[in-house]
């Protein structure tokens, strides 16, 4: 007997209401009980659009053109508003990429779980609290009488995607669209949500509509998987067909991005550099204090940063990894001095270019050294005045440290801002008017304008696609090459760091647990952390299977010499 599907879609059509612009093509595709189907592209490809509608949730200015939803046999187009608000939560549910901007912020989550009760049954106040302590439970959000009373900001990024899967399973729901739910989480709370997601669909039966962005998670997930480009499904089937025999040119190229494919790792045998490191950390650490217990209890020390020591030479990439939490960041402030280490008898150091800098005390006598080492953030957005024409932000430092003539900057920042391929008129735009690739292309661009010895990436490329990551990685490398650049850069994603360091930290509740060449840490894990992150990493064979096969010839870290002069 055939299997009816839960959800059909039948040449659908999405598009602009004002002007019937298209965005979303003749989308065909069935989804049935118990099975993953991954909808896979860049940002813009219709993906997020595809599930609102399916929802009912389109905004006022994209309507459906065309085609048919069908679920569970019903044409979705003849619901009345109030039977498609009846439908979301207790038949449907969606799972957003974010769930800090899906929660409310002044309402406990138990709350907001039990209001999903609330709506769709006639159960008693008691009966419903039950019922969220056992969904609590189901999602492991432990203890569960504490976390119910929290509020979404009480909670780590992980505990909130659990949340939002306890509210999306409140009721006997049939269909889950689960919209890029991992994204920018740690690979292991992201192997915890994953793993909870597969337990819960056995469990239940259920049919999953997967949109990511990863091929990586689309072959550890999926069943079927749909590829779309600018709304078009350019190819559609089984996983390991599609991922494995690609027919369509862009299927082939979102494979080719995948990270974690580099080949010549730095192995054991690698020549050690002769010259005097650029950075040397020598027995740093960081306390806070912090209320753990509410405004009026006693502040508690914690131990962000535990006597860490290492050290950078000019022209190699260091990878800092951990979870959230681990230090990572924290490390990177005390390496610019935007935070000041522990003092005492075995007060840490940070010697740059041979002067310890925790012997500075003010932004005079830091001032040029600042120059040198330039941060790019995570959120690029974030770290610009949206107020402020970009190219006036990116020169910015120029003219903070005077390297060059206020009447030659624009031309150099023009240029600049080309070689990061960003568009000729990008000086007189504002942040609001890039994507979050080409934003992130300037964060670059203002780092690099200072001609700087040092660069600190904090997870530059966490939250953006996998085509748009590897181009982010592409110019970074560029410009480590074509300028000697040394780069410490930070991430939870392995797969990164095969693909552009050449040695790795390994950070765990503020201590350094494992260190050496990336091959080193890759092959031969000496930590159960490590191999536990390792393990987390989707496509593991494949990261473990490109790690072996590294040719044993020694590499060579020498710095790489800039053909460019740097301002004056």
């Amino acid at each position: 007997m055939s299997r009816l599907p839960v959800l059909q879609i039948e040449q659908l059509n999405l598009g602009l209401a004002h002007n019937y612009q298209g965005l979303v093509h003749d989308l065909s595709l069935s989804l049935y009980p118990g099975d993953t189907l991954a909808l896979v592209g860049e940002s813009g490809s219709g993906k997020s659009l595809t599930a609102l509608a399916i929802m009912g949730l389109l905004p006022p200015a994209i309507r459906q053109t065309g085609g048919e939803i069908y679920f569970g046999g019903e044409a979705l187009s003849q619901d009345t508003m109030a039977q498609r608000r009846a439908r979301r939560g207790a038949t449907m549910s969606m799972i957003f990429q974010e769930p800090m901007t899906s929660l409310n912020p002044v309402m406990t989550v138990g709350r907001q779980v039990e209001e999903v009760l609330e709506i769709h049954t006639n159960l008693s106040p008691q009966a419903r609290q039950k019922r969220v302590a056992a969904l609590f439970k189901a999602v492991q959000l432990t203890p569960v009488a504490s976390r119910q009373r929290a509020y979404p900001h009480e909670l780590s990024g992980g505990q909130r995607q659990r949340v939002m899967i306890a509210m999306a399973l409140a009721m006997n729901i049939k269909l889950l669209i689960a919209d890029e739910p991992t994204t920018a989480l740690d690979v292991t709370v992201q192997q915890e949500i994953l793993t909870l997601l597969k337990k819960l669909q056995r469990q239940h039966q259920l049919a999953v509509l997967f949109i990511t962005h990863d091929l990586s998670l689309v072959q550890q997930v999926a069943d079927q998987v749909v590829v779309l480009q600018q709304g078009h499904a350019v190819e559609q089937g089984p996983v390991a067909q599609v991922l494995q025999r690609p027919r369509h040119a862009y299927t082939r190229q979102l494979l080719a991005a995948m990270p974690g494919q580099r080949q010549n790792l730095p192995h054991a045998g690698a020549q050690k550099p002769r010259q005097a490191p650029l950075l040397a950390v020598q027995n740093l650490s960081k306390t806070f204090q912090v209320r753990q217990g509410g405004f009026f209890s006693r502040p508690q020390p914690l131990r962000a940063v535990d006597d860490i020591s290492f050290a950078l030479y000019p022209g190699e990439t260091l990878a800092v990894v951990g979870e959230s939490g681990s230090g990572k960041s924290t490390l990177a402030k005390l390496i610019l001095q935007l935070l000041k280490p522990d003092q005492g008898p075995e007060k840490g150091q940070v010697i740059f270019a041979g002067q310890d800098l925790t012997a500075y005390h003010s932004d005079t006598q830091l001032r040029p050294y600042w120059r040198q080492m330039q941060m790019v953030f995570q959120d690029p957005y974030g770290s610009f005045n949206p107020r402020q024409k970009v190219g006036e932000s990116v020169g910015e430092g120029l003219r903070a440290h005077q390297l060059l003539p206020r009447a030659e900057q624009r031309a150099f920042v023009t240029e600049l801002l080309a070689e990061c391929g960003l568009p000729a008129d990008s000086y007189d735009r504002y942040p609001h008017e890039f994507s979050g690739g080409q934003r992130q292309r300037l964060c670059i661009a203002r780092a690099i304008a200072m001609r700087p010895r040092l660069v600190i990436a904090d997870e530059p490329v966490s939250a953006l696609d996998v085509s748009v990551q590897k181009q982010i990685l592409d110019l970074l490398q560029k410009f480590k090459t074509k300028y000697g650049l040394s780069y410490i850069f930070i991430t939870h994603d392995l797969r990164v760091v095969q693909d552009i360091a050449d040695r790795v930290l390994v950070m765990r509740r503020g201590a350094v647990v494992e260190s050496g060449t990336v091959h080193q840490v890759f092959t031969r894990p000496q930590q159960a952390y490590t191999r536990a992150l390792l393990n987390a990493v989707p496509g593991r064979l494949r990261l473990l299977k490109a790690a072996k096969s590294v040719t044993t010839k020694p590499s060579r870290q020498s710095a790489q010499k800039s053909t460019r002069k740097p301002p004056r």
